[in-house]
């Protein structure tokens, strides 16, 4: 039997969404095996002098858990 977990992780990167999401999963990748899905909660971006200087995710990762471990 299988359980499926869910872990929340905030990342940022100076150049896009996309990529402070890539960031969020290749940081939890580091210590969470059998990732299946990304869910993006929420987005904010930080704005300097009318510009976006930095882009934030909160993303919730789902892994499976097998049941004997």
């Amino acid at each position: 039997m299988s359980v499926v977990k869910v872990i929340e992780v905030i990342a940022g990167s100076e150049k896009s969404f996309d990529d402070a999401t890539q960031k969020a999963l290749e940081e939890a990748s580091k210590s969470v095996k059998n990732i299946s899905s990304i869910y993006i909660k929420e987005m904010k971006a930080d704005v300097k002098d009318n510009k976006i200087v930095s882009y934030g995710v909160n993303a919730k990762i789902s892994f499976t858990v097998n049941g004997n471990q």
